[in-house]
């Protein structure tokens, strides 16, 4: 169930927002934001968005940009505790992955 915050933005129950009726994130479009894409480029990144649609919510997000900003920055925090905990757990294996890569990759150059 979603929380309508206007045409563009529903709220979630998590916390998070998403981008009208769609299950894109509020937090993927802004991040593309960030990186300098135009609302054309979000929407070919996004195609089930709307111009539109883009152009809303990144009117809604400068409107609560404070807002939006605290989440993101506990977002960032929350994924690297899942990072680090996956790390300490999967170490041992990823690290024998990474290096029959880096084998693999070595054997293949010329």
């Amino acid at each position: 169930m979603t929380t309508n915050q206007s045409d563009y933005v529903c709220a979630m129950p998590d916390g998070g927002w998403r981008v009208g009726d769609s299950r894109v994130s509020l937090d993927s479009v802004i991040h593309c934001y960030w990186e300098g894409l135009s609302p054309e480029a979000i929407v070919e990144e996004f195609p089930t968005l709307t111009a539109e649609q883009v152009y809303g919510a990144i009117a809604w997000y400068l409107g609560h940009q404070t807002e939006v900003d605290r989440h993101l920055e506990q977002q960032a925090v929350r994924w690297q505790q899942l990072r680090d905990a996956s790390e300490t757990r999967s170490g041992p294996v990823l690290n024998r992955i990474r290096a029959q890569r880096g084998l693999a990759q070595r054997s293949n150059q010329p």
